[in-house]
């Protein structure tokens, strides 16, 4: 068998469900091997799309993210979405087609193991031709257990030799189970705490059950970062997102914390507001699997190395052996925390709809079992907190890079990985026009997606963050285009919208059969910056 159809089916063999990818020369044979194992291709037009799109079905699914890319330019248009993924941990494979070892001269030539390195991925190799399956599988392996993103060149001529096929079962990724010293020293910090508050990341999202227990047990109010939004049901005792993003009831109860406690969160500037969430005299401790990761934030006093629901569960027995249980920050019902309930008056000129005023009348119209994507941009705080989510897996935030332009492709990875519900992509105009390829993606899989452009005619966190010093703005301002036009172009249904009431044909839309995805091209106030935006500032 042909190394690139042994490759193929033995990462079809381990359980590979999607995979992504743009198909050129030096990967057909591959990714048709693959599909003839059972896997399911999803083409994108862009394999800077195809990359996010992996990205998120791993988020969104909890499954391996597979890519595969043609050799030389096929891997440099990837790596914005390959630099995503490496920084949030994302467990993807890339599967990279490289020249061999007579293409020195190639203008193909890449040094793929620089590149890896330079955006923070992993880098293997298909050494030999006798060695690839099991290299590629080390690889997929390594995605897996570390939570990394790895990228594996593949020579043409060792995808062109030989080999036996084999197959390798996946392994579970193993429980890193916490030391008991750890554990006694978290235990006392809860135990003294009388206003504890839990911020829990991406690392967590496995251990909800164990950290809702202990904060109950303990009196903790619940947090997220941005990426875990949605992981605590909105119970009484939920705050919702810590940072630049939580609004002003909740990010007074979180600076108001005695003791914060990160469960697979490093706390940065974004989640703390620059620090300002944490209380000068508050005690600050981080759980996390990554040593490295761990003190990231100077404030944190005490490291616990050990998985969030082990360890979680661990302090809990611990405090119940005790006799311990306090009422904490919880003697008394929290105000409102929704940005949603905070008062404000509607700015909508006719024109132009308030954002706020479009994302409230969004929240009520969609159904609840929905999969809000988020691009990049001065408008991103709107969805991301005034639309709800049911559940961790119905937000996907992909933002560790602060690339604009990567909301559309992550919508439609997060779609597949979630089928049973209503996938929404929200972004601006400018990341809308720049993933524009993926719109062909998104009609041609019939996907049932509602696409909302808060359209504000420009690059707004620039509009606002040079605009107030009276610096010209011709650079990062546009003339307005008819953003409902071009997705009529690629058969969308659309809707232009200036006022609450244009929204009836979204409810139209959502009455169903949704034959064709529906865009909204909302043309929203931009007289100041949103808030958020104004929070980040102060950290510039």
């Amino acid at each position: 068998m042909l190394v690139a159809e042994a490759v193929g089916r033995a990462l079809a063999q381990t359980g590979v469900e999607c995979v992504f990818g743009l198909v050129g020369s030096g990967n057909f044979h591959l990714t048709n091997a693959l599909v003839a194992a059972g896997a399911r291709f999803v083409a994108a037009r862009h394999e800077g799309g195809a990359a996010v799109m992996a990205d998120a079905y791993a988020r969104t699914s909890g499954r391996l993210g597979v890519l595969t890319l043609h050799q030389g330019p096929g891997v440099t248009n990837a790596l914005t979405g390959i630099a995503e993924a490496a920084k949030s941990r994302t467990p993807m494979v890339v599967l990279a087609a490289d020249t061999g070892a007579a293409g020195a001269r190639s203008n193909f030539r890449l040094d793929q193991a620089a590149l890896a390195a330079a955006v923070g991925a992993v880098h293997e190799r298909a050494a030999t031709p006798q060695s690839a399956v099991e290299d590629v599988l080390r690889a997929a392996r390594r995605a897996v257990l570390e939570r990394r993103t790895v990228l594996v060149s593949l020579p043409l001529d060792v995808q062109a030799g030989e080999t036996l096929p084999q197959a390798r079962p996946m392994p579970e990724p193993p429980v890193l189970v916490p030391a008991p010293r750890a554990v006694a020293a978290l235990a006392d910090l809860l135990q003294r705490a009388e206003r504890p508050v839990f911020v829990a990341g991406r690392g967590a999202r496995d251990a909800k059950g164990e950290i809702a227990r202990l904060a109950e047990r303990c009196g903790a109010l619940l947090a997220t970062s941005a990426v875990a939004k949605g992981l605590f049901d909105a119970g009484p005792w939920c705050l919702d997102v810590s940072g630049g993003f939580a609004s002003p009831a909740a990010a007074g109860l979180i600076a108001g914390a005695d003791a914060v406690v990160a469960w697979g969160c490093t706390l940065n500037m974004w989640t703390t507001r620059h620090g300002r969430l944490l209380g000068p005299d508050a005690a600050v401790a981080q759980v996390d699997v990554d040593a490295e990761a761990l003190h990231a934030n100077p404030r944190v006093g005490l490291g616990v190395l050990g998985d969030a629901g082990a360890t979680a569960a661990a302090v809990d027995d611990a405090l119940a052996a005790r006799g311990h249980a306090s009422p904490g920050y919880r003697r008394e019902a929290l105000p409102p925390v929704r940005w949603r309930d905070v008062p404000f008056e509607d700015e909508s000129t006719g024109a132009t709809i308030d954002p706020r005023t479009l994302s409230v009348r969004l929240d009520d119209l969609l159904p609840a079992a929905r999969t809000v994507s988020v691009d990049s941009g001065n408008f991103m705080g709107y969805p991301s907190m005034y639309l709800s989510v049911p559940d961790e897996a119905g937000f996907c935030f992909t933002q560790a890079f602060q690339s604009v332009g990567l909301g559309l492709a992550t919508a439609i990875g997060a779609a597949l990985a979630r089928p049973d519900r209503l996938p929404v992509a929200a972004l601006g105009d400018g990341g809308f026009l720049m993933g524009l390829s993926e719109l062909e993606t998104v009609v041609r899989l019939g996907l049932p997606m509602l696409i909302v452009v808060y359209d504000d005619a420009a690059y707004g966190a620039e509009v606002h963050h040079f605009g107030p010093h009276g610096h010209p703005l011709d650079t990062v301002t546009f003339p307005g285009a008819d953003l409902a036009a071009v997705a009529r172009g690629f058969g969308c249904e659309a809707v232009t919208v200036r006022a609450a009431a244009d929204l009836d044909a979204v409810a139209r839309w959502l009455q169903g059969p949704r034959e064709r995805p529906m865009l909204v091209d909302a043309k929203v106030g931009a007289a100041r910056g949103s808030w958020w935006l104004e929070e980040a500032f102060r950290g510039h």
